[in-house]
């Protein structure tokens, strides 16, 4: 028996719908995903009283990440060496850049302050340093931040208690970098 005119719009409106609502769910469900792939950055602040993003700010947002280039600059000091203070795991650890240390390494303290935490036998490998022969533990840090610039998953050695003073950031954190170089005493790091 054929549909009347008048039912089947009902049925094509009740799909419709049904589409919209199977739609927003996914939107939903898949925000931070969908979000990603366009390149949006959509923050508490964009959102509007409405509960709903501001369109002007979706604009900005959505140029922000091709746009924005996470840079930081480090002065040289009066020695002409470049420190900062680096966040390793969320905590604040001063740092010396050092391009000729392969990796990052880690006085104990600092490693410690950082929530790294080693016991004796975890100082398996043995390395050369300025200051002679020292034990060393090979760890991972998992987050590494100075300013804007974050790398994850960092190669690092801790040496044992009293050898290393400083921690110096190597080659294991620099390496991951687009640019690292030198200009008039500034330091350039880029993401």
């Amino acid at each position: 028996m054929p549909l009347s005119t008048g039912t089947e719009s009902v049925l094509k409106l009740a799909a419709g719908w049904v589409l919209a609502a199977g739609l927003a769910v996914g939107g939903i469900a898949y925000f931070d995903e969908i979000r990603t792939a366009l390149g949006m950055r959509i923050t508490a602040d964009d959102i509007a009283d409405n509960g709903r993003a501001s369109p002007a700010r979706i604009a900005v947002a959505t140029e922000e990440p091709s746009k924005r280039d996470r840079v930081v600059e480090i002065r040289a000091d009066q020695r002409g060496h470049f420190q900062t203070t680096a966040y390793i795991n969320g905590r604040a650890v001063e740092v010396l850049v050092d391009t000729g240390a392969t990796i990052v390494a880690m006085p104990y303290e600092d490693a410690e302050a950082a929530g790294i935490y080693l016991r004796d036998s975890d100082f398996t490998q043995r390395v050369s340093t300025a200051n002679g022969i020292a034990r060393v533990a090979a760890v991972t840090i998992d987050t590494l931040t100075i300013d804007d610039i974050t790398v994850r998953n960092v190669r690092a050695a801790v040496a044992e208690r009293g050898k290393l003073t400083t921690t110096l950031l190597g080659m294991s954190f620099l390496g991951r970098l687009s640019k690292a170089e030198m200009t008039r005493g500034v330091l350039v790091l880029k993401e």
